[in-house]
């Protein structure tokens, strides 16, 4: 499955190169993502990622980030990736719109290749992540600071705002999430999906 975050967040065109998302399954009980594209280093990074640490780094998404939401509609259920250009990411539970029920989960990522205006990073998500029957899916860019933040959308807002809000779910684009994970459709919550519910409600 691959794509592009081709879109502004309100569905104006982009005037640059946009990002590209690839999803594939693997046979160790992983997906793997793969964002690629231009590194605007527009803003400052977030601090070094530390010697014999994953990566894993709490509001990523202040910072230059690709950002891919795979959703359950029935439950409302989703994962949150987030991917950064010098080896950060973070990976969120959701239960209900906004509501983080798990947080800094850790994952194998790893910036491939970076260049003063290319990036291209690998994300090794384990499958028990994924809520199970996901049908609906978003991606964004982020970059720059201030006035000058840039928000892209792969699925853009479809109506008049005022302000880019990526947790509208209503927004989200309809995707056959069978080819990347066979069971998909008749798999059952995970036990870390399950203990995040059972902590987040108790």
């Amino acid at each position: 499955m691959e794509f592009h975050i081709d879109n502004m967040w309100n569905g104006k065109p982009l005037t640059h190169t946009p990002m590209k998302v690839s999803i594939e399954p693997l046979k160790n009980g992983t997906v793997k993502v793969t964002a690629s594209g231009i590194l605007f280093n527009d803003l400052p990074s977030p601090p070094p990622v530390s010697p014999g640490c994953d990566g894993a780094t709490d509001q990523l998404w202040d910072y230059e980030v690709v950002e891919v939401f795979f959703l359950n509609s029935a439950d409302d259920t989703y994962l949150e990736v987030e991917l950064g250009p010098y080896g950060h990411h973070l990976v969120l539970l959701l239960q209900g719109r906004r509501n983080i029920i798990k947080t800094m989960l850790p994952m194998k990522y790893q910036v491939m290749s970076r260049t003063n205006d290319s990036w291209v990073a690998e994300a090794f998500i384990p499958i028990e992540y994924f809520p199970p029957n996901i049908d609906k899916l978003n991606a964004y860019a982020i970059h720059g600071s201030g006035e000058q933040r840039q928000y892209q959308q792969r699925y853009p807002q479809t109506e008049n705002i005022t302000q880019p809000d990526f947790h509208r779910l209503q927004d989200f684009g309809d995707v056959e999430f069978s080819t990347i994970i066979d069971s998909n459709s008749t798999r059952v919550y995970s036990a870390v999906w399950k203990e995040s519910m059972a902590a987040s409600n108790s």
